[in-house]
């Protein structure tokens, strides 16, 4: 992108200056966001990009001009992604029953976590999100209102809804819904992890057929990593998913209830675990390859005693916000080769900010109908040959979010992608999809630092 683009903006508030010792900030954060949620009400807003001289361009742009445009959509439904911002536009729905560090917080406490998840779309993909937390719990009764919301949008976004019914919408509205369908929790992290994976594994002199994985946590981030691991090509006996009870395997006693209750997990259970171990932690790292840890907080979750009885160079991603379950310099004593977390002050940041908005800015710029595994595949290989363009190394196996250039690139890709598996209403090149790609993102941009620039967007308040 444009040298102008890839720096803070000049007015921007850099909170890791008040990061202490421990790279720990979260309580000035904390009072910081609730100072400017006072002083801001919101972070994003609607805003026209028509121009308006006088009441007389409403003609046109309202009734009676309009008339004309809404005839042609009537003809053809899909000139409404034409004529209309629903291109460009998604919905973020939740219904609050798993925000990430705060559990099930109902649909009006989630609302300042979709906005910001709204100006992350925005800010690095150039996407206009709305935030749309719903007053539904039933699984069903989310899908419904997803599906009646579909003429509005051009793609929908799952957003912080517990296991495992966030698993029955999500394969549900792929199935039955023409715009793409993405649960950020399940695909976001999954693809990320993959594209941090193929690093590691390159680095580690392995290959994803064949190498042993633990899944520490089987909640939705771990099964649909296991799941999109295996429609990469890794071999599910290879696995080891461990959830509160344990290492799953079909003899478990509650295996009953794991089929009626999660049959994705249930799957898992049978597909996983070649050699029917059971026990806890310890017993699965014994001799393994990868750690994907997604489980509890800690620092001391995880000892470096149990990482020391891993294979050779083991590779271990330790994912919990805000405090993995154990830390990279304690890994690393233990013998881990490659240590990724989900926090920005260390090294390999394993984050979905990396992928969501590139994702979305592919499907909506070719108009896809979905988001496949092979179109999420291709994308977290594109997030990683990125870095290897840049050189990898065992402290940077995947960009970060400061290297803009990253997002057309990997849009580019996926809309390729949904191209060529004829999942795309635009037919274009890779050429044209990332100069599209580019364009809107860097228009996003310079509109943030346009209205900063003018004081539209109120400076940071000094003292509130």
């Amino acid at each position: 992108m444009h040298s102008d683009l890839v720096k803070i903006h000049p007015n921007s508030c850099d909170h890791r200056r008040h990061l202490g010792e421990d790279g720990d900030n979260s309580k000035e954060s904390s009072e910081l966001a609730i100072k400017y949620a006072t002083f801001y009400s919101g972070k994003v807003e609607l805003s026209p990009k028509v121009p308006v001289h006088s009441l007389d361009d409403f003609s046109v742009w309202y009734t009676p001009g309009v008339a004309a445009v809404s005839r042609a959509v009537q003809r053809n439904r899909d000139l409404s992604f034409d004529y209309t911002g629903r291109w460009n536009t998604i919905a973020i729905v939740t219904d609050g029953s798993r925000v990430l560090g705060l559990g099930n917080i109902g649909p009006e406490a989630s609302l300042p976590v979709m906005e910001g998840k709204s100006l992350i779309f925005k800010y690095l993909g150039g996407v206009d999100a709305v935030p749309l937390p719903v007053n539904v719990n039933d699984p069903d009764d989310i899908a419904e209102t997803a599906k009646r919301i579909e003429p509005a949008f051009g793609g929908i976004n799952l957003e912080d809804i517990s296991s495992p019914k966030c698993f029955r919408i999500l394969d549900r509205l792929r199935a039955e819904m023409e715009i793409p369908v993405w649960h950020d929790d399940q695909q976001g992290t999954a693809g990320v992890n993959l594209a941090a994976l193929i690093n590691s594994l390159d680095l580690t002199d392995r290959k994803l057929a064949g190498s042993r994985i633990v899944f520490y946590g089987a909640g939705a981030a771990n099964i649909a990593t296991a799941r999109l691991l295996i429609s990469a090509g890794a071999n599910p006996g290879d696995f080891l998913l461990l959830d509160s009870k344990g290492i799953l395997q079909p003899e478990r006693t509650d295996i009953d209830q794991l089929m009626l209750k999660h049959p994705w997990k249930y799957q898992l259970a049978l597909e996983t675990n070649r050699d029917r171990l059971s026990g806890d932690l310890a017993t699965a790292l014994r001799g393994a390859d990868i750690l994907i840890a997604a489980a509890v907080q800690g620092p001391d979750a995880i000892s470096p005693d149990l990482i020391a009885t891993m294979n050779r160079d083991p590779i271990v991603f330790a994912l919990s916000n805000p405090m993995p379950e154990i830390l990279p310099s304690v890994a690393t004593r233990g013998g881990a080769k490659i240590v990724a977390t989900g926090r920005s002050d260390f090294p390999n940041q394993v984050n979905n900010s990396l992928i969501f908005p590139a994702i979305f800015r592919g499907v909506l710029d070719v108009r896809a109908k979905t988001i496949t595994d092979e179109m999420v595949i291709a994308a977290a290989e594109e997030l990683a040959a990125f870095a290897r363009d840049k050189g990898v190394t065992a402290d940077y196996i995947i960009p970060t979010m400061m290297e803009w250039e990253v997002y057309p690139r990997v849009a580019a890709r996926i809309g390729e992608k949904a191209v060529e598996l004829g999942l795309a209403r635009r037919k274009i090149s890779k050429k044209e999809i990332y100069e599209q790609a580019n364009s809107t993102i860097a228009r996003a941009r310079k509109s943030i630092g346009a209205l900063m620039d003018s004081k539209v967007i109120a400076p940071l308040p000094q003292q509130l």
